[in-house]
């Protein structure tokens, strides 16, 4: 299946924001080289981020990784526990999660379906799955309000090399919903300027 730039971004950061395994640093060079032609500010902290972790071995990684999102509660990269906590809404959310990856074909296998790597993997499916009103939604009233959260985290320049990621995750998913804007005047697609809550 042919993916374009953007949806090729949503799988890399996705890639990037899973528990490192050896390519990790391929993808991080993957990741830059498509953002250069996206976003020159989201691409410097890529950059950044790429350098910060050069020579570091995947089991560096993978402990960065761990004390990141495993160890702090209000970091974990899952959108449902941002939005709702534990409450029973964070079920629901998932249980809405599940029915719209079996609509389109998407599995969120082994992980929770509220995970934010297989949430971005899951708008990056294919462009048409992009534009839903759903995936939409998905990332103005999910996505971009648990990145805020997990920003304040690491405090105004925190040193942590994922605080330059997911800032420039957040640049590249608000310019992702502007360029979607665009596509939605420029096609007369009414259903996907729709603003319709996830929950």
């Amino acid at each position: 299946m042919y993916k374009d730039t953007t949806a090729s971004l949503f799988d890399s950061f996705a890639a990037l924001l899973e528990y490192p395994s050896s390519d990790f640093g391929e993808e991080t060079q993957r990741c830059l080289e498509l953002m250069g032609s996206i976003n020159p500010e989201a691409a410097e902290l890529c950059e950044k981020f790429d350098n910060a972790i050069e020579g570091y071995s995947v089991q560096r990684m993978q402990e960065l990784f761990t004390t990141t999102f495993d160890m702090q509660p209000v970091c974990y990269p899952y959108i449902g526990f941002h939005l709702y906590g534990e409450s029973y809404k964070r079920g629901a959310f998932m249980a809405q999660l599940n029915e719209a990856y079996h609509g389109v074909g998407y599995s969120a296998g082994q992980e929770l379906p509220d995970n934010l790597s297989v949430i971005l993997r899951f708008i990056g499916f294919d462009s048409e799955n992009r534009y839903s009103e759903f995936s939409q939604a998905l990332l103005s009233d999910g996505v971009l309000p648990s990145l805020e959260k997990m920003l304040k985290v690491f405090g105004e320049g925190s040193e942590n090399p994922y605080f330059g990621l997911l800032t420039a995750l957040n640049l590249f998913v608000v310019e992702s919903k502007f360029s979607t804007q665009l596509h939605c005047v420029e096609t007369g697609n009414t259903i996907c300027q729709a603003n319709r809550t996830v929950a």
